[in-house]
């Protein structure tokens, strides 16, 4: 995916260093809490959120199962109105698009919208090699850059920084970019936000070039969707003379009655808002009004394999609304560069991985970065059952088998370091496959429980090195049941069975 995060360890590794950043952890806590409590707060207003949550896992389940066909409708749509549409299959393509498409204008410096496609693709990287400066509008998009970081969050990418920190960014950074911070810039948010303002204005009055993603497309008409809180993002859409976005294919909605559905659902579960501030949307271009040039660039980097997977293509319906990360006990404690990708969080955990294949010991590592808890999937706004998709990768992380890779069909290998993992599966397996063997397994771990020991030996020193060995009772559930209700056949009678 993206050259940005190449390097990152395993997501056990980078964990054990970002849960000792004490910093670091009071400040997601507090983020992550008081932005979970106001999403619940506004759910709770809809009576009908579980039916809007419902239609909107229908209607991505529909389209992704007819992509091909709303891809080609919003092409046409798109030209139809006067822009261009560019395929890119990865990010080296898309690179390579969008970084011609700037030097063809003349221009050396680009404005640009929060996007989570550009960072995937790396594309700051890549213009800057190419002698292009990108300029992030969003505000904590800008924190980041100004501070030679990495993005964190979804939907707050500056979440692990506190207003000391930015500050202090701001003081020793902004000049270095454009207009300096104010003489005397104290941590008070109105004082930040101005400076950035100030700072933000002289790239949106000169940029020739606006760089996007999209939220959503509607295939029908062609048209672009992006919604935000500042109105940064609405100032690279309409005041550059081109306008380039990036957006994965997986964001095509079929009509706009589908969109409303998804404008409910994404602003009560990303900000807390009933709806969001700014929603812009364009179709192509308009003679003296905005851009008179626009380029789509649809990017794939790995989404037509992720389609092929009947279990793991539900990670596709994501709206970036970032709820599962507010939830996420992992996340809270770990923070998002653990999982060395621009997707953090439970979606991330199962994204990346289909994304870029389990091309390495990170991603490899990252379907077992959960407590399996379910929280993720209580407050995914399109039902996203992710504790399933990442039993269904840990299951091919440690097994292998079939699997589609660039487009074609291929049989992975088992990762390395599973074999105790697989080993133990399968003789748990043929254990629950023989009845008698279960039982006398049960017993005798029951009667040998004063000998049981806290922690692990050997391979499964890691796993409990956290959390105590489950203490096994004095009785199987069998054998009470056995016992207590059902006699010496050990069925209960059809009374016993009503009344329970």
């Amino acid at each position: 995916m993206s050259g940005t995060y190449l390097g990152m360890p395993a997501f056990p590794r980078a964990a054990a260093v970002s849960t000792r950043d004490a910093q670091l952890r009071a400040n997601l806590t507090h983020a992550t809490h008081t932005i979970r409590d106001k999403r619940a707060r506004a759910v709770a207003e809809l009576d009908d959120w579980a039916q809007l949550r419902a239609a909107g896992a229908a209607v991505k389940d529909r389209t992704l199962r007819h992509l091909d066909r709303y891809l080609e409708q919003l092409e046409a749509a798109v030209v139809a109105a006067g822009g261009r549409v560019h395929w890119a299959a990865d990010a080296a393509e898309a690179n390579r698009i969008v970084t011609e498409l700037v030097r063809e204008t003349g221009e050396r410096e680009v404005v640009k919208v929060k996007s989570m496609a550009t960072q995937e693709i790396g594309l700051n990287e890549a213009l800057e090699k190419a002698g292009i400066r990108a300029y992030e509008t969003d505000l904590a998009e800008l924190i980041v850059q100004l501070g030679a970081d990495l993005p964190s969050h979804i939907l707050v990418p500056a979440i692990h920084r506190n207003r000391a920190e930015i500050r202090d960014i701001f003081r020793r950074e902004m000049g270095r970019w454009g207009r300096p911070a104010p003489e005397g810039l104290s941590d008070a948010p109105a004082e930040l936000a101005e400076a950035a303002r100030l700072h933000l204005r002289e790239k949106f009055l000169t940029a020739k070039v606006g760089i996007s993603g999209a939220n959503f497309m509607v295939a029908e008409t062609g048209t672009l969707v992006v919604v935000e809180s500042e109105g940064n993002g609405r100032m690279c859409l309409t005041l550059p003379e081109t306008l380039i976005s990036v957006v994965g294919i997986e964001k095509v909605v079929p009509t706009w009655q589908d969109l409303e559905i998804f404008l409910q659902l994404l602003p009560r579960s990303s900000t807390a808002e009933r709806m969001n501030p700014y929603t812009s949307t364009w179709t192509g271009t308009v003679d003296g009004d905005g851009p008179r040039t626009f380029h789509l660039v649809l990017l794939d980097n790995g989404r037509t394999d992720t389609l092929a997977d009947t279990v793991g293509r539900q990670a596709l319906r994501c709206i970036r609304c970032s709820a599962c990360l507010n939830v996420c006990p992992v996340y809270e404690r770990a923070g998002g560069h653990a999982y060395g990708s621009p997707y953090p969080g439970p979606i991330g955990a199962i994204l990346t991985p289909q994304l870029r294949g389990m091309a390495g010991p990170l991603e490899e590592s990252l379907p077992y970065a959960s407590s399996l808890c379910g929280a993720c999937y209580e407050v995914c706004p399109v039902a996203i059952d992710i504790p399933e998709v990442l039993v269904h990768l840990r299951e091919r992380v440690v097994e292998g088998g079939p699997g589609v890779r660039n487009g074609a069909r291929v049989v992975l290998k088992p990762a390395k370091g599973h074999a105790a993992e697989r080993a133990a599966m399968r003789a748990a397996a043929w254990a629950f496959d023989h009845p008698r063997v279960l039982r006398r397994g049960m017993r005798l771990a029951a009667r040998t429980r004063g000998l049981h020991p806290r922690r692990l030996p050997g391979p499964g020193r890691a796993w409990s090195q956290a959390r105590d060995l489950p203490v096994v009772p004095p009785e199987s559930f069998r054998d009470w049941w056995r016992r207590t209700r059902g006699g010496s056949s050990g069925q209960p009678s059809r009374e016993q069975g009503d009344a329970e």
